[in-house]
This record gives structure tokens, C-alpha cells and sequence, in this order.
């Protein structure tokens, strides 16, 4: 970049010194400065007599202005490897002749080479170029900033006009007769202070993630000002500048002198030379107006209220307005249709009762088969549960959180595939966080002068000396895994291998080498410390990257392992930026993940063990500690099941005793052994457990996975449908009388033809419904649904046929005076009189009647209340699943969580993933993409760069790591970085001194273009295998050599990915509003980079988007799952009640209030929408049939003649059946689950189960009947037309008149 005007060039002419000077204050060694003067080769017209800027403008005479103050270098200054410039008073020198070798030094430096004369000799315009080297890399992105800089640096060292505005105020005698300048007065304009500043401040490291200038200025960027940054620079402190520069800051002469106040550039503005603008990223002039996030659309409000409410209010009004005119109407107007046997039934009723009587017929001819063949019948269903069971020997159940929340065919898994497969598994983690009980040491006093600076409790040195032994310790660990010993350094991350080994640790006491002697390292001036660990500390969290702290010290920051160690990483707690008030500390240790090697994983996890148990039988009074393994999360889970087997076990004795015992009917104290139905229980309990099993060996046969949920869940569904059977089989048995001549075979096989078609609905609409859940993308709804469809249609076989079987023999047994259980023991003979048991006459004699009688009856308006209520929140309950839930109550990782959502400051890496197919070798290609000069304004860089400046809203917190801006600024022939061997074209790193070695590019202004085509492919894999370096600090070894993938033998690049961090996420709806905030940037920047079409595209990936992708869509799969579920019952009750189509709605809209109500009772108690809570709400949707259908069958069926009579025939018989069977025996089993020790177990299973079976029990008993009083269906004609000509003239006519 070459000005032409003689301003510029005065410009350019002392850049070079202070460059080297502040070289030295950016990177330890002077790695950072090589190239900014590099870009701009400004002739040297500036060097001619004729009158500079500062002449004009302040009438500086031109005697004067031909001064200089120095020309070449002497002796060995105070400061390590630098050299003091030696004092010359006398006019500006031609360059020698031996200048002809370095015109590349010339060029790279701005200088045009010709008859000019300066201030500067050869070897100073050397060390001016080493000085800006450093500066380059960081600073080149912005053409504009790094002119700015090189004319502070290049009229300091070599502007034969020296003396206009430099004065040398301290010199040293060198041996023979010269003397070293020692020390000297910069006169800097304040203006051209501010516009270099103001140029530079935006400047990106995109490697890092943060602002150059934290790396070039001592201090955090947003601490740095145009002075101080200056000062900084020119301080010999920093380990890099020879001697003292004084600047003095001043627009007006001062003391004689005129200041510096050359031409500067805007980082808006075109360069002379034709450079563009800087990036937007880099130049916040450039981006025009700071982006505002959309307002958040306002909640729905109806004068002040909430809309959903208000509008559910007014429905409810209007339906009771509506009901009780309704009802007064009818009471005043009472008629009802009586169906008499002589009136002709219709097509569809006469259809219905003949599909009725077939299903009847069937299952009596099925259920006499089975008592008079009890043996064939138990000896199949043995066989049956035999050959189901026994592919459990390939059961296999997994706990891995990613199969079980996640369907393969998903967005998230498909992209954590592609993730894995091209970059290799996100690294596992294990991590502590650090407080302390002690109090704060006294502020720090800065030497010799600044404010104090207080510091954390845990950033004492005797609280860090002990950490250091903790994590020392950690190191140290050993495990073993298959006979071979296992350490931290076999597993552990090295982003440097093989040229470093040593494993990464992201801690605090990284910037201290991981030694407690560089931690109590200190300087002192005799009298006071001048630096130790504090000085160490305030540098390096503002340049991490360092390799020279620039104090006394001189340790680096830089971590053991080769990278920065960044503050919001290793620093929790702390205000704003102001890290010394860091209340915690954050240890990191990644681990690698292995894709698809199952030894080095059990490596990982064998170690990870040892961590997890050193670290909990870890003691230090000192020390709070809060940690978290990667399998931390597993274990625990895994644990929590464990742990709650005693409960579950306890909560089924339960279940199964009040089965054993309620089944039986007394007569009385004499005959308790013999009327007891213990066996029957048991074996009836040992049918439903039966039916669960062969529905894991069928599934463990074809190869689908058992997940905990199926395990915990299923048994549940089961016992309730099939207790639900066997109360209606064994009850409608013992309220039965036996018709002379009737058999025992006769009677049961009659009992089945009546209340099997009523058992075969409710199994078949569960089943068809638990089936068509398995539709869901869900894996753990989806593999409930399968398991569950399975066990249920078994258990209904196995009920029909070997229960039954079983019954007959019981009843035998107990015909004949035989004990239960005890059966070879008889009492004497005597038989009692059947009498109706306490519920069935309660349900019969008290109940039904009070429920039905007319003042009562409107009282279920409240249900429709209910109702309203729990639809007016239904979009209020909350979605997600809080982490600490999934944790039982003591573990170790809910202390990790809080201490996380408190302490923590930055959220989990994001990655913007570029798919394999972009052209990286065109320009076009790479202005889509790159951030720097020339790149597009809404390249994919910058548009995640703009979308951090509004983080509250993305949940994107910093600018994004760009390989490819890396790249250029690497491969610039001003930087020194690309070199190759000219004999053999292998890489030669910046490091190595060897005259063979030359730059990968030409000094041309081709050469200083971005490399395109063949070009671009060679340098890329040296720079990919490039590692930092004093010299080069932009390799990219460590930072992108896992993030691009080569294909094509390195001939091409594959996909990419450019990284940065989320905010902070603490909730479930953080961690889902940041996937989608991620989501919707990335398909914006596929968009804009002209994607459509392609076979490729940008997409973000983050470890966790893959457990909460579920809840994205979590609504619609609710809604769709139970939708299905609710049109298969509807569908099979439709056929099944003999093509009632109105009775088949009624028990959908029965069974869709309870679902409605269920959301009401999830907002009330705390329930949020997640997996676990959907499978709960499949589950009801199957356990509310055996609530509904059994009574509305039992309706539909009845012979009497008004609806209130029908109804309370169906609730007398059925309903004390259903209340004694699922009812009794759910509540018992389920108050139980409230003693767990687990948060999930008492949140998703006490609260939820308890919910279903009252809120089924309510609707069921209550509400249901008084509904089928008011709306059931019209009488069957045609069954009743059959029920009295099959029962007139019997026994059995009594009981058209029940």
C-alpha cells in the first residue's frame, strides 16, 4: 500500500521504530511484529528538503528539520536482546550501498529505494521490519489502522526530520567515542493519536475471539485508549522497546518542538493504493447502525387481562347460560323415546347388533373352550410366553441420552453426525468449580503508581498454591481398563501433537505455567515489588495469547499446551470484565470423544471414574468444590433407577396385595380361605407381568432397544388395563347366578360373550392407539408406544384365555370346599347364599342413583369449568425439562448445576458449519465467507459477528474464529509467517533462521492479493500445520487444524467450521431459543451466500442441540400423538359398539377433557412439556379408555328404556368394577412414588400418574354418566328386540327389568 503524496511517507518513515518498540509489548520475543509497514510502500519523497506537514504548519525552520537524533545501532540495551540506537546529531544519511541487498526491507517497509536520505541505517530497517511483524498479522486485516500505525513507528525511526519532534533527553557513553540514546521525547499529536486509535480499536483476532488490541495494548481492549496505548507501547516494561520513549500528546508546538501530525486514514476510507475500506467487523463505521433486536411481540390482553383467559370466561358463561336453559327446558318438556320391541329397528341398528351378537357368540364358544380345556389352554399360553420371553436373552437397553431423546433421521443427529465424521466427536468434559470460605486479601497497589485493584477470595496466592496441588493431583490420577494403566495424558486434548504433549487444561494457573515457582515468582527494585502473580494476572487475562507479559516478569500467558487460556473460560462470578473480582475459579480438562472405538472410550470412562472418585473423597477446608464428569450424568441416572427400586418394588406390593385380597368376595369368617381369590390374584398379576415381558423379548428379538422409561412406565399401563379386566371378569362372575342346567363351562363362556366384546374395545382402541404412537419421531415416545401397543394386545389374549382357564379351576376349587392356595385342604360341606358385594350394592343402591337424580346432575357444569380452565393455560405450561430434575436429590452434579447458572459467564462452543462443496479457491467463494478487507458485507463471518453485538437476543456471545482470515494475513508476504525451503518446498516456520527459506509469495502486488485457485491449496496444509510461534502468531495448527477438513489429497477443502460461544444458558428455554436463534442465522447466511439449490449449506452445531432440537417441535408432536391416539379409539370404538358413531364421540370427548385437564394440572403443579411428560400423556390417553369405555358400552347395551335408567345400569355394573379395579389399585401403588428419593420420580410419575387416575376416576364415574343421561345415544332398537327374544321365557328375563 504506497501513498504517493511526501505526507504520507513522513508518515511512513518513523513507524518502523516504534514498531519494534511495541512489537516487544504485544508477544514476548517479538513474534507479533513483522508486516504492517509491510502493506504500504510509500515512496520516499517524504525524505526530500522540501518543507514537511509540521513545517507548514507550525513554520519549523528546514535546518531544523534535517536533524536527526540518532542513525544506527550501538550497545546492548537494558532490556534482554535489544540494542540501544546510537546518537547522531548531523543530517539525514543515504541509505549504503549495501541497502541494494534489502529492497525486499525497502519495499516491505514502505520505502521507496533511490538517492533518499534518513535517519535510519540498513540493520535498523531490519529490526523495524522484525518489530513489525507481530503488528501485521493482528493489525493488517484493516489497511487504514495499520498505515496509521506504521507512520508513528517509521517517523520515529527514520524521518530525517527527527529533531521536529523527537528529543533525546538521556544518553549512555558506548565504547569508543559514541554514545546510546537512552532515552527520548516523542511530540505526538493528540488528533493523529485519536485517529490511529480510533482506526484500530475495532480490529479483530479472529483466532481468539476478541479484539487485537487486548493483545497489542497491555490491557482488555475496552480498557484501552488512544494514550495508554501509546505508553504502553513505548515502556520499556513490556520487554520489547530498547530504551524509554517518552510520548507527549499535544496539537500545538510545545517547548520548540512540533508534534507528529501526519495524514491519517479513517478505517472507513480508500487508500491511496487502492486498499478498501475495513470490514465491518473490524471498523464499526463500516456497519452502519448497531443492529436492534425485534421487539418481543406483546402478550394477548383483553382489557388488561390475559386474552386466553378471558375469552375461555366468556365461553364458560355462555355455556352455562346455555346448559341451565337447556336443562330447565327439559325438565319443564320431559319426554323421552322408549323403545319397544314391536317398533322397527333401522339398517345401521340392525348392522350393529348382529356385528354385537357374532362378537358375542365368539367369545362365549371361546371362554367355554377354555374352561373345559384348561390344560391345552395354560400349557399354549405357557409355550406363547416362553418362546415371547426368551429373546430377552438380546435385550438391550440403552442409556445413552442421545438415543433416547433423539430420532437418527432428526436435523440435530444428522448434523452431529456430519460433525463427528468430519472433525471428530465434540471432546468430553470434565470440570470443577472452585470457591472459597476465606476472605479476600487487601487490594492490590500497582508499582509504582494506579489504583488499587481488588482481587477474589480464591485468586490469593495461597488459595491458588492449593488449587495447583488439586489439579496436580488430577493430573496425576491413574486408572486402569482391561489390564492396562490408564493416565490423563493417553485421553486428554493436545492440540499441538505431536510438537507438544503436554494435555489441555483451561485453568487459571495456566497463566502461571501450571508451576508454583512462576506463581511466586516475583521482581523487586530493592524496596518494593514491582511485579508477581497480580501484575501476571491483570495482563494476561487481557491478552491470553501472550508470550511475554511485558511486566518485570516476562513469564507468558500463553498455556502449556500451546493455546490462550481465556478469562471467561477459567473465571466465574466476576463483574463485567473485571476478572480480579472473580469469586470462582473454572478448571477444565477435555477429553478426547472417540467415534466408533469403543477401547479408547472405555479408556475415557475408566479415568473419568478415578476423577469422579478422588474428586468426591477430595478434602480441603479451603476449598469449596463443585464438579461434573462427562458420564456424570449417565451414572447418576443410572444411579436415581437404582435407588428407586425399593420404592417401585414397594409401591407394586402394594398393588398386587390389594388384587389378591379384593378379588375375592366373603361370605363369611367361616369360609375366608375358601372364598379368598389370593392364587387367583397372583396369577392374574403373573399374566399382566407375562404380557409386559413378551413384549421386550418380541421387540428384544427384532433389535429395538429398551430404554429406561419402558422399564419404569409399561408395567404401569399394564397392571392397570389388565387389573381393569380382571375386576370386570371376577365381579360380573360373582354377581351372576348359574341357570339351572347351565355348566360351569356354560356359565363363564356366557359371562365372557357379555363382557369381552367390552374388554376387547377398550384393549384394541389402546393398542391401535399405543401403535399408531409409534409414528412419533420421538425414540423414547416412539418406543414407549411400540412396547406398550404390544403388552396391552397380549395381555388381552393371555386374559381371554389362560385367566379364564385359571378361573374355572378356581371356581371349582372353590365349589368343592377347597382352600385357596392351600387347595389339597377341604372343608366340610356347606355352600352359602351368593349375596352382592359392599361396593356393587353402594355403586347400585346409593351412588348411581345420587349421581343422576335431577338436582344433582347439573352440578357436572363444573367439569366444563374445569375445562375451561385448563385450556385458558394450556399454551402457558412450559416446555423443556430442567436438568437438576433428572438428578437425585443428594448427587454431586446439582451442586455442579448451581454453582454453573451461578459463576459461569459464557455458554457452549457453536460451531457454523460449512457442508463440503463451497469454493473456497475463487474470490467469490471467499468474500462469502472471510470477515476482513473486501469480504461481503453479510459474508457469513460478519453476519455472525453482528448477530454477537446483540447477544441478549441471539444468545450468540462473540465474534467468530475465522481460519480463513487467519489464512490471508498468514500467507501475506509481509508477515513472515509462509516460508518454504527453496531447495525442497517443504515449510520453513518463522522460527528457523536459514537463508534457503523464502516466502511462499512474491513481495509484488500480486503477491500481496489474497491467493486464489492452486495457490490458495499449497500454502493452506503448511498453515494448517503451522504452530504459534514468537515470531508467528498466527499458525493455525492449534486453532482450525481440526476444523478443516482436506479432501482430494489436500488438493481441496472439504467442510469447515468457524466457532464461537453462546451467552450464557441457564433455563431450557435459553438452551432452546439459542438453538433456534442459531437455527435461523445460519439458513439466513445459506441464503445469502447463494445456497439455494446446492448440494451443501450452513448449519450450527452445539453438543447440546442435539437433546433439545425435541422441544422445537415438541407442540405439534403433542398435539399429532395425541390427536392419533384420540381418531384410533375413536375409529375402533366407531366399530366396535356396533357403529355408534355417537357413542364412539362421546368417549373421545371424554377422553380429550381428561388430556385438556392434564396441561391444567401440569401449569398448576410445575410439569413442564418434555419426553418423559408425553409419554405420561400417551399413557393416559390408553389408561382414560379403561375409564370411559367400559361404561359407555354398558350404556350403549342396556334394555331399559329412559337414558337416566341406562345410565345408571351401566355405572352400578361397571362402574364399581372400574372403581375397585384401576382405581383402588393405581391410587394405593401410586402414593407410594411420592416417598422417592428422585425429583423426576416425584414430578412425572407421582404428580402425573396421581393426576390420571383422578382426573379418569372423575370423569369416568361423574361426569361421564350424567352426560350419557343428558346426550347418550337413542336405544338400540334392534339389541333390544334381541335381548327380549333371547331372554323371554328364560331364567334370565328378569333381568330386562334389572
Amino acid at each position: 500500500m504506497a501513498p504517493s503524496s511526501c505526507t504520507h511517507q513522513v508518515q511512513n518513515a518513523d513507524a518502523g521504530l516504534q514498531s519494534q518498540t511495541w512489537s516487544s509489548t504485544i508477544l514476548p520475543h517479538s513474534p507479533y511484529y513483522t508486516s504492517h509497514c509491510t502493506s504500504y510502500t510509500p515512496s520516499l519523497q517524504y525524505c526530500s528538503p522540501g518543507p514537511s506537514i509540521s513545517e507548514v504548519v507550525f513554520g519549523v525552520s528546514q535546518a531544523r528539520a534535517q536533524h536527526c537524533i540518532w542513525y544506527g545501532e550501538c550497545g546492548e540495551s537494558q532490556v534482554p536482546g535489544k540494542k540501544y540506537n546510537c546518537n547522531y546529531t548531523g543530517p539525514a544519511l543515504p541509505l549504503p550501498e549495501e541497502g541494494h541487498e534489502h529492497e525486499d526491507l525497502l519495499e516491505l517497509l514502505g520505502f521507496d529505494y533511490g538517492n533518499r536520505s534518513l535517519c535510519c541505517d540498513v540493520q535498523q530497517l531490519k529490526t523495524l521490519k522484525a518489530s513489525l511483524e507481530l503488528p501485521l498479522q493482528f493489525l493488517s486485516r484493516c489497511p487504514a489502522c495499520f498505515f496509521n500505525l506504521m507512520n508513528l513507528f517509521c517517523e520515529l525511526t527514520c524521518s530525517p526530520r527527527q529533531s521536529l519532534f523527537l528529543n533525546g533527553t538521556d544518553f549512555s557513553p558506548y565504547p569508543p567515542d559514541q554514545h546510546n540514546v537512552v532515552k527520548v521525547s516523542y511530540y505526538i499529536g493528540q488528533t493523529f493519536a485519536n485517529a490511529m486509535y480510533n482506526a484500530c480499536r475495532d480490529v479483530q483476532a479472529p483466532s481468539s475471539n476478541v479484539r487485537a488490541l487486548s493483545l497489542l495494548c497491555g490491557q482488555d481492549a475496552s480498557h484501552c485508549t488512544p494514550t495508554n496505548w501509546i505508553e504502553y507501547m513505548f515502556d520499556t516494561n513490556n520487554g520489547q522497546t530498547p530504551f524509554a520513549i517518552k510520548p507527549i500528546f499535544t496539537d500545538v508546538p510545545e517547548a520548540g518542538f512540533s508534534p507528529m501530525t501526519n495524514t491519517t486514514y479513517g478505517c472507513t476510507d480508500i487508500l491511496e493504493d487502492g486498499s478498501g475500506p475495513c470490514s465491518c467487523q473490524d471498523c464499526s463505521q463500516s456497519c452502519g447502525p448497531k443492529p436492534v433486536p425485534p421487539p418481543q411481540p406483546p402478550p394477548w390482553t383483553i382489557l388488561g387481562m390475559d386474552g386466553m383467559s378471558v375469552v375461555m370466561w366468556i365461553t364458560y358463561v355462555v355455556f352455562l347460560l346455555s346448559f341451565v336453559g337447556g336443562v330447565v327446558g327439559a325438565w319443564c318438556y320431559r319426554s323421552e323415546f322408549a323403545a319397544y320391541p314391536g317398533m322397527d329397528a333401522s339398517c345401521c341398528e340392525r348392522f350393529g347388533e348382529r356385528f354385537e351378537n357374532a362378537l358375542r357368540i365368539l367369545f362365549t364358544s371361546w371362554g367355554s373352550f377354555c374352561v373345559r380345556r384348561p390344560l391345552v389352554v395354560i400349557l399354549a399360553s405357557i409355550v406363547l410366553v416362553a418362546a415371547c420371553s426368551s429373546g430377552l436373552i438380546y435385550m438391550h437397553v440403552t442409556t445413552d441420552p442421545v438415543e433416547l431423546w433423539s430420532s437418527p433421521s432428526s436435523q440435530a443427529r444428522q448434523e452431529k453426525e456430519y460433525f463427528d465424521t468430519h472433525f471428530g466427536p465434540f471432546f468430553r468434559t470434565e470440570q470443577l468449580i472452585i470457591t472459597t470460605p476465606l476472605v479476600p486479601d487487601p487490594p492490590y497497589s500497582p508499582y509504582p503508581i494506579g489504583d488499587d485493584v481488588p482481587f477474589g477470595a480464591p485468586l490469593r496466592k495461597d488459595v491458588l498454591h492449593q488449587v495447583l496441588d488439586f489439579q496436580t493431583d488430577i493430573e496425576n490420577l491413574e486408572a486402569t481398563y482391561q489390564g492396562e494403566r490408564v493416565t490423563l495424558k493417553d485421553i486428554c486434548l493436545t492440540p499441538l501433537a505431536p510438537y507438544n504433549s503436554n494435555c489441555t487444561i483451561l485453568s487459571v494457573l495456566n497463566y502461571y505455567q501450571n508451576s508454583h515457582d512462576v506463581l511466586d515468582h516475583t521482581t523487586t527494585d530493592g524496596f518494593w515489588t514491582t511485579a508477581d502473580y497480580h501484575s501476571h494476572f491483570l495482563y494476561c487475562v487481557s491478552a491470553p495469547a501472550s508470550l511475554n507479559d511485558t511486566t518485570p516478569l516476562h513469564d507468558p500467558c500463553m498455556g502449556t499446551f500451546g493455546g490462550p487460556v481465556f478469562p471467561w473460560l477459567i473465571l466465574g462470578g466476576y463483574d463485567a470484565t473485571n476478572y480480579n473480582n472473580a469469586t470462582a475459579l473454572v478448571i477444565t480438562f477435555p477429553v478426547n470423544n472417540y467415534h466408533n472405538d469403543t477401547k479408547k472410550l472405555g479408556k475415557a470412562l475408566a479415568w473419568e471414574k478415578e476423577f469422579i472418585d478422588f474428586v468426591k473423597n477430595y478434602s480441603n477446608p479451603n476449598l469449596t468444590i463443585a464438579f461434573s464428569s462427562e458420564r456424570s450424568i449417565e451414572d447418576e441416572i443410572n444411579r436415581e433407577s437404582e435407588s428407586d427400586i425399593s420404592t417401585i418394588l414397594v409401591s407394586y406390593i402394594i398393588m398386587f396385595v390389594y388384587i389378591s385380597l379384593a378379588l375375592g368376595h366373603i361370605q363369611s369368617c367361616r369360609r375366608v380361605l375358601v372364598d379368598s381369590k389370593i392364587s387367583l390374584g397372583i396369577a392374574g398379576i403373573l399374566i399382566v407381568l407375562s404380557s409386559v415381558i413378551c413384549s421386550l423379548g418380541v421387540f428384544s428379538y427384532i433389535g429395538i432397544p429398551l430404554t429406561l422409561i419402558v422399564i419404569e412406565v409399561i408395567p404401569f399401563l399394564v397392571l392397570a388395563v389388565g387389573v381393569d379386566n380382571i375386576f370386570i371378569i371376577v365381579q360380573t362372575y360373582q354377581r351372576d347366578e348359574r341357570m339351572p342346567q347351565e355348566e360351569l363351562h356354560q356359565q363363564i363362556g356366557r359371562i365372557l360373550g357379555d363382557v369381552a366384546p367390552s374388554m376387547f374395545l377398550s384393549s384394541f382402541s389402546e393398542t391401535v392407539a399405543f401403535f399408531l404412537g409409534g409414528l412419533s419421531s420421538m425414540p423414547a415416545v416412539r418406543t414407549f408406544s411400540l412396547f406398550a401397543g404390544l403388552a396391552v394386545f397380549i395381555d388381552f389374549i393371555l386374559q381371554i384365555s389362560c385367566f379364564i382357564s385359571l378361573l374355572g379351576l378356581d371356581i371349582k376349587r372353590q365349589e368343592s370346599n377347597r382352600l385357596d392356595i392351600l387347595c389339597c385342604v377341604k372343608l366340610s360341606e356347606g355352600q352359602e347364599e351368593k349375596s352382592d358385594g359392599f361396593l356393587f350394592r353402594f355403586f347400585k343402591k346409593v351412588y348411581a342413583p345420587f349421581i343422576l337424580k335431577e338436582w344433582v346432575r347439573p352440578l357436572v357444569a363444573v367439569f366444563v369449568g374445569v375445562l375451561s380452565f385448563s385450556i385458558a393455560v394450556i399454551n402457558k405450561v412450559e416446555v423443556g425439562l430442567d436438568q437438576t430434575l433428572s438428578m437425585p436429590d443428594d448427587s454431586y452434579v446439582l451442586d455442579y448445576f448451581g454453582n454453573m447458572s451461578e459463576f459461569l459467564h459464557t455458554g457452549p462452543p457453536v460451531y457454523f458449519v460449512v457442508e463440503e462443496g463451497h469454493d473456497y479457491l475463487t474470490m467469490e467463494g471467499q468474500n462469502s465467507v472471510c470477515g476482513g478487507v473486501g469480504c461481503n458485507n453479510n459474508s457469513l463471518v460478519l453476519q455472525v459477528y453482528t448477530a454477537s453485538l446483540i447477544s441478549s437476543y441471539t444468545k450468540i456471545g462473540f465474534t467468530p474464529s475465522s481460519w480463513l482470515d487467519d489464512y490471508f494475513d498468514w500467507i501475506k508476504p509481509q508477515s513472515g509467517c509462509c516460508r518454504y525451503y527453496n531447495g525442497t518446498g517443504a515449510f520453513c516456520n518463522a522460527s528457523v533462521e536459514n537463508t534457503t527459506c523464502v516466502n511462499c509469495r512474491p513481495m509484488t502486488q500480486s503477491g500481496k492479493q489474497r491467493p486464489t485457485g492452486q495457490d490458495f491449496m499449497r500454502f493452506l496444509p503448511m498453515f494448517l500445520s503451522d504452530n504459534p510461534n514468537p515470531k508467528c502468531g498466527k499458525g493455525g495448527h492449534a486453532s482450525y487444524s481440526a476444523g478443516v477438513d482436506l479432501i482430494g489429497n489436500d488438493t481441496n477443502v472439504g467442510a469447515t467450521y468457524f466457532m464461537t460461544y453462546h451467552t450464557i444458558l441457564k433455563t431450557s428455554a435459553d438452551f432452546i431459543d439459542a438453538m433456534k436463534k442459531a437455527r435461523n442465522l445460519a439458513d439466513n447466511i445459506t441464503d445469502t451466500m447463494g445456497l439455494q439449490g446446492t448440494s451443501y449449506r450452513v448449519f450450527p452445531y452445539s453438543v447440546f442441540y442435539v437433546f433439545y432440537e425435541q422441544y422445537l417441535t415438541i407442540v405439534f408432536d403433542t398435539a399429532f400423538n395425541l390427536s392419533v391416539s384420540l381418531g384410533a379409539i375413536f375409529l375402533v370404538s366407531t366399530v366396535l359398539l356396533g357403529f355408534e358413531v355417537w357413542s364412539a364421540v362421546l368417549v373421545s370427548l371424554t377422553i380429550a377433557m381428561i388430556l385438556v385437564n392434564m396441561f391444567g394440572v401440569m401449569w398448576l403443579w410445575g410439569i413442564s412439556l418434555n419426553a418423559v411428560s408425553l409419554v405420561n400423556l400417551v399413557m393416559s390417553c390408553g389408561i382414560s379408555v379403561e375409564f370411559c369405555s367400559h361404561i359407555v358400552r354398558a350404556f350403549s347395551i342396556s334394555t331399559k328404556t329412559t337414558r337416566v335408567e341406562r345410565a345408571e345400569e351401566a355405572l352400578a355394573h361397571m362402574g364399581s368394577s372400574v372403581f375397585s379395579g384401576i382405581t383402588l389399585t393405581k391410587f394405593g401403588g401410586i402414593l407410594i412414588l411420592a416417598l422417592s428419593k428422585s425429583q423426576i420420580f416425584q414430578i412425572f410419575y407421582f404428580r402425573m400418574y396421581l393426576a390420571i387416575v383422578l382426573l379418569g376416576a372423575t370423569h369416568g364415574l361423574i361426569f361421564l354418566p350424567v352426560l350419557l343421561s343428558y346426550v347418550g345415544p337413542s336405544v338400540n332398537k334392534a339389541k333390544v328386540q334381541a335381548a327380549h327374544s333371547r331372554f323371554v321365557g328364560t331364567e334370565r328375563e328378569h333381568l330386562l327389568n334389572f
